[in-house]
């Protein structure tokens, strides 16, 4: 059966998605004409607001660098060029050349979070060990599932002085400044006064970040006011107030932004754009690093163990006819990376569209048309960088089905499918899928390559979530994080962007490219290659 018989949201549940809405934004207030801006997110509820943000990189979007910095942030102030690292609770960090797994961090002075406490060294160490330290009172389950991936190097830290942290890594790293780049700072005494509970943090957080939390109710909004006192004072945000509101269904996202209930929504349902802008809304979109996939499994019994059959899959996707079916909003696979990346280098395994070399691959292999594979993919149906999951899959379902393959569906929330990608491919959370559908962010070598296919990275240990382990892969990352020098460390990462696609590691299928529909009102804001935005510059006209 298609995976979609019935239109995406019945006009009852929009009513009902609709006039919850309305009563939320009712309790906030209406707009001024010159300072609040509504947005309509994907996600199904409010992210994490703690400090490390779920819901992906929506979450880290919305309530993760809103309200919080990293010792090293985003510069998100340019829509022409990839977004680049910045200092942020850093102003330096430099590596010991007698010793390069110890790396240096100097704080900026003078930096205090939302309650009035002082940032410091101790309160780097905190956080730290709030996702590390199991045994610390303020270690917290729900950040140290978001957070401690992300930094799968570190062995050590302290502080040597008020304003200077050292961390040691496991072994040398050049990607480590990207992995330290999705720790945020939150405030220790601020869990202290809220009873050393993070439920209570939750409702009432405190960062370092451009943006204060000043409402909070779950599953319909949060508020958002600026940190006036923010260290960066050119990114004090010019608006009174940004409020965040949960509408995870594309039609439902855009019958709000019609009726001037929200200024923005993400990822407008495609075949309402044209309307949209004869109606007067823009539609804003740019590159960034981005990639729509089935991550695979490579457990033992996966079908995708048999590169042929993954070979075939790449082959049966209608890439260009899928961009045609999102309206144009999408740049089709040509590899894992997007093409012209500078580490794209010059695979093999070309991803055209060739059903019929895709049936001669799944004969060799044992399958056919009358006699198909059959197996289960985990989707979602919406999601940070999802784009449009539901309809899509529909089409790759018919595709596949085409050249041999019947796929079933299970569809499941956004937060769900993040905790079984985290759990892996043998756990009983996977539901017997041999795949999953899963939008990548693909910004720095670790977050494209390392977490999805280093073999120690395998669950709990990280997020290689299918098991694959290659001894050629694992050098070839050796490699990278040894290379310090960036025009030589290019040349790895072209080896191993090559490898990704001639080996098939994936269902490389699109890359989104980041739609955005807003108001006219919506003024100074500028969409940088990145999942990440700078709200501060924004304002609304009269």
């Amino acid at each position: 059966m298609p995976l979609l018989t019935r239109p995406l949201l019945r006009r009852s549940a929009l009513g009902r998605t609709l006039s919850g809405l309305a009563l939320a934004l009712a309790l906030v207030g209406p707009a001024s004409a010159q300072g609040v801006l509504r947005i309509g997110m994907t996600a199904s509820d409010i992210p994490l607001t703690t400090g490390q943000a779920d819901n992906g990189g929506e979450g880290m979007r919305f309530a993760g660098y809103t309200i919080y910095d990293a010792l090293i942030n985003w510069d998100l102030s340019r829509s022409d060029k990839a977004s680049d690292l910045t200092p942020g609770l850093a102003t330096s960090w430099t590596i010991d050349p007698a010793d390069k797994t110890r790396w240096t961090f100097k704080l900026r002075p003078g930096v205090t979070f939302h309650d009035g406490s002082a940032f410091d060294a101790n309160a780097v160490v905190w956080n730290l060990d709030k996702l590390l330290k199991q045994d610390s009172p303020q270690f917290d389950p729900r950040q140290s599932a978001q957070g401690r991936t992300r930094i799968p190097a570190v062995a050590s830290y302290k502080a040597v002085d008020p304003m200077t942290v050292e961390i040691v890594t496991k072994n040398p790293d050049a990607t480590f400044p990207y992995q330290i780049a999705w720790i945020l700072m939150s405030s220790p005494a601020n869990w202290e006064k809220q009873g050393k509970s993070w439920d209570a943090v939750a409702k009432s957080p405190s960062g370092t970040g451009p943006w204060k939390v000043t409402g909070f109710v779950p599953r319909e909004r949060l508020e958002l006011a600026p940190n006036k006192e923010y260290w960066d004072k050119g990114r004090v945000p010019k608006l009174d107030r940004m409020v965040l509101v949960p509408l995870p269904e594309a039609n439902a996202r855009v019958a709000a932004l019609r009726s001037g209930q929200v200024d923005w929504i993400e990822a407008p349902a495609p075949d309402a754009v044209a309307s949209l802008k004869a109606a007067g809304f823009a539609l804003v979109t740019n590159l960034y690093p981005h990639n729509w996939t089935w991550h695979l499994s490579r457990a033992e019994g996966s079908p995708w163990n048999d590169i042929r059959v993954r070979k075939a899959a790449n082959l049966a996707v209608d890439r260009e006819g899928l961009k045609e079916f999102l309206g144009g909003l999408a740049t089709p696979a040509e590899g894992f990376l997007t093409p012209g990346h500078p580490w794209f280098g010059k695979p093999t395994f070309k991803l055209s569209y060739d059903p019929e070399a895709a049936k001669k691959l799944l004969k060799e292999a044992g399958f056919s048309p009358s006699k198909p594979l059959v197996t289960k993919i985990l989707i979602s149906a919406s999601g940070s960088g999802q784009m449009q999951p539901l309809p899509m899959n529909e089409f790759i379902q018919q595709n596949l089905a085409e050249v041999g393959i019947k796929v079933d569906y299970e569809v499941v929330e956004w937060n769900t499918l993040i905790n079984i990608w985290r759990a892996g491919s043998k756990s009983d959370s996977a539901r017997g899928g041999t795949a999953m559908n899963y939008s990548y962010l693909i910004q720095d070598p670790f977050t494209a390559f390392i977490r999805h296919a280093q073999c120690n990275l395998a669950p709990p240990n990280g997020t290689n979530w299918g098991y694959y382990c290659d001894p050629a892969m694992d050098k070839l990352f050796d490699q990278v994080r040894t290379t310090f020098d960036p025009k030589e460390q290019v040349g790895v990462l072209q080896k191993i962007h090559e490898k990704f696609v001639d080996d098939a590691l994936f269902l490389m299928v699109t890359h989104d490219v980041n739609p955005r529909a807003m108001s006219k009102k919506v003024q100074g804001f500028v969409q940088a290659q990145s999942w990440f935005q700078d709200f501060s510059p924004i304002t609304m006209a009269k």
